[in-house]
Formats: C-alpha cells, structure tokens, sequence
C-alpha cells in the first residue's frame, strides 16, 4: 500500500512549513536521521533534533521531547521504530503540527489512521531526502 500520494508528498515538502522535527536525531553521523536532516537543511528546512539526549545537532538545539519545543513545529520526521512511531503520531497533534512524515520503513496504520483523522499530512514509509529531488 503507499501512504501519501504525490500530492501530499509535495504539499508537505513544498508548503506545510519550513521547521522539521526530526525526532530521534542525534550526534550519530552513520545514523540515516543524520544524512537525512542535512538534506532537509540544505533544502532550506530549520531541523530541531528531538531525542532523549537533547543534543545540539547541525547547529540547532536539541529537544528530549517534542513537547519541549518552545515554538511551533510544522512538520514531524519520525525516525524510531515502527513500536513507538504511533506514540510520536499523537504527539505531533497533540503539538500543532501540520504535518507527519514517517521514514522508510516506520510503518503504524492505526497511527496513520488516526493522524489523518485528526486533520494532519501524512506519509509513511517514504523518505524526504528521496522524494526532494522528485519535485
């Protein structure tokens, strides 16, 4: 099944916003969050790392949740695991995003259910770094 037609790819990527979430990205260069979020920065995109470490990454400060970020976010980019990327789901409503982007291979359809539902973009098992030059 594909979860986000272009449309919704090209809407988040192009018009949702310019500040990404990119949770669970840390210090870690080997790690795909990391060579992801450059691309996302080089793109133009404002990248605030939201990991349990709160590490400043690429130069933005860094967050343990996404609760602790003190200034709107429009995007979430979720990095964990299938297991735990619903609970990032909800939370990214919970904060006002406009829009969630899980990563190739996070995969939680109740969680895409209920984001949708709750009037959020949303693609799942897509890549950004991918599809940017797409457009």
């Amino acid at each position: 099944m594909t979860y986000g037609d272009e449309a919704t790819v090209r809407r988040i990527l192009r018009e949702s916003g310019d500040t990404w979430a990119v949770v669970g990205l840390s210090t870690n260069t080997r790690r795909a969050a990391y060579g992801v979020a450059r691309v996302l920065q080089r793109a133009g995109k404002r990248v605030v790392p939201v990991h349990p470490k709160a590490e400043t990454v690429l130069g933005e400060q860094g967050y343990a949740t996404l609760a602790d970020i003190p200034f709107p976010v429009d995007v979430v980019d979720v990095f964990v695991n299938s297991g735990l990327a619903g609970e990032v789901g909800g939370q990214a409503v919970v904060v006002g995003a406009k829009a969630v982007w899980f990563q190739l291979d996070v995969v939680d359809e109740a969680a895409w259910e209920r984001t949708r539902a709750a009037g959020l973009d949303m693609v799942m098992d897509k890549c950004p770094a991918i599809e940017l030059p797409l457009l």
